[in-house]
């Protein structure tokens, strides 16, 4: 009998497989989230809905000396229990890449609490008692933008990584074995075409086996210059190729002032784009306010916000989402310029959290950085109302011998799942009449049929799923 039912389902898988097989998608095991349209062949009274993360106050303030006001280009790196934190310090504005630009490092053991370190490495107004783990490396102290090498191949000495610069001169490489202490890497600068005006991030791309790096450039639209993106890759992050134009699709060029693209860590084959959005000349606070605030008088003549994208690898960055993803927070404080720049990288920071981290109040005295969470894989969902709706996959193959699910329905609300061959077809016992029908609200639920057949007979062959949604939102699936 059981011969019969894999023969059964071996036909449904192949038939008419053949003429769909350059369609089909490797999933292999990896974690899917519908951020994009990359997946997605059909919705049915289903909408992609990007969730906005929650504002958790302020987490770290930027009040030493060396710091201050103008303290910017935040990097969040987790490494194993410990949270790193790196950013640009200076108090008083002055030209890009001056001496008084300092690189500044705090840590955490949860993500929430912060502690400033002294680290003994740096004389800094006349005391070594501080944290600044790059000084007088003008212009890379700027904007030096870490990451923590995840190449197989690397060095223990080049655990961390990192450019920074400006232009003229373009992007410096340094190398760490802690992450504290740093090195110049060589003296030419490994990326020297772009603007690098802002901060230019990197890392060991595992989907691409490469370094990528995103960089400051710029782009137009009919007589109008933006700040934009461009993208380069390397095999041993000494020597890159020249840098290609990121596209957006059929969309308006937006200022991007960061992007903070970085590999997504529970799907490192997706790149998130938490990046800012800037708003020249779009004036919130007046100047009688602005004189309240004691904001600078060169920075609150424009505002800015958090946007959200992602890119697969190529020179392509997928805007489903135009939107703001962070909003300027209540109070003038966060309508001035240059604040709500999201800090890099997207870190857990829970069981059932993860976090993100923006600075705000530039330019101002109690300038600050402040956390906002999310659930795990909460970036965007499919979601369904009461009418019950459903999503169809593109084909597509897998490893594994099992479907797990992030998901939230409401009391009256589910989730069902059912296994198609690549015409629409139910495979025999992975129906929707067959499933078991999911009600809650769980990071990882693995999806059970009443036949409880393992999915290993269909893995490695051409198949779709069909989720059917009420009251209900899919975060991400996975199989196992």
């Amino acid at each position: 009998m059981r011969k019969l039912f894999l023969k059964a389902i071996f036909l449904l898988v192949f038939v008419g497989a053949d003429a769909q097989s350059k369609q089909v998608i490797n999933l292999g095991n990896n974690r899917e989230l519908f951020v994009d349209q990359y997946l997605i062949e059909n919705l049915s009274d289903v909408q992609q809905k990007m969730h906005h993360p929650r504002n958790e106050g302020p987490v770290l303030y930027f009040d030493k000396p060396w710091e201050g006001n103008f303290s910017a280009y935040n990097t969040i790196i987790k490494d194993g229990d410990l949270y790193r934190l790196y950013y640009r310090g200076i108090r008083e504005a002055g030209s890009d890449g001056n001496d008084s630009e300092v690189t500044c490092y705090a840590e955490s053991r949860d993500g929430i609490n912060w502690i400033k370190p002294d680290l003994d490495i740096y004389t800094i107004g006349g005391t070594k008692k501080n944290n600044v783990i790059l000084a007088h490396a003008a212009p890379v102290t700027h904007n030096l933008s870490p990451f923590l090498d995840k190449n197989p191949n690397a060095k223990a000495s080049q655990r961390f990584k990192a450019l920074g610069g400006t232009s003229p001169g373009g992007l410096k490489a340094y190398v760490s074995a802690d992450g504290i202490h740093w090195n110049l890497l060589q003296d030419k600068s490994v990326i020297t075409e772009g603007h690098f005006d802002s901060q230019n991030v990197a890392f060991w791309s595992e989907s691409e086996s490469k370094y990528v790096s995103y960089i400051r450039t710029g782009a137009k639209e009919g007589n109008k210059s933006y700040r934009s993106v461009s993208r380069a890759t390397s095999t041993d992050f000494v020597n890159w190729d020249k840098p290609e134009p990121m596209k957006f699709g059929n969309v308006p060029y937006d200022h991007l002032y960061t992007q903070q693209t970085s590999p997504y860590y529970r799907a490192p084959h997706i790149y998130v784009a938490i990046g800012a959005r800037f708003m020249p000349g779009r004036q919130v606070v007046s100047d009688e306010q602005a004189a309240v605030l004691n904001v600078n008088p060169q920075y609150y003549k424009d505002c800015s916000d958090a946007i959200f994208m992602t890119t697969r690898g190529g020179n392509h960055y997928d805007r489903t989402f135009l939107e703001s993803f962070i909003r300027p927070g209540i109070g003038l404080e966060n309508w001035v310029s240059r604040s709500n720049y999201p800090a890099l990288n997207i870190v857990q920071t829970g069981e059932q959290e993860m976090s993100v981290y923006v600075g705000e109040s530039y330019a101002q005295e109690g300038a600050h950085l402040k956390r906002y969470s999310m659930r795990i894989d909460g970036l965007v969902s499919l979601q369904a109302g009461m009418k019950e709706g459903s999503v169809i996959t593109k084909p597509f193959k897998f490893e594994g011998k099992e479907l797990e699910i992030n998901y939230s329905t409401s009391a009256a609300g589910y989730v069902k799942v059912e296994l198609l061959d690549v015409n629409g077809k139910s495979l025999p016992g992975f129906s929707k009449d067959d499933v078991t029908e999911i009600i809650g609200n769980e990071i990882k639920r693995v999806v059970t049929w009443k036949s409880n057949q393992s999915l290993s007979a269909i893995s490695g062959k051409p198949v779709k799923l069909k989720f059917y949604l009420k009251d209900a939102d899919l975060f991400s699936f996975k199989f196992n």
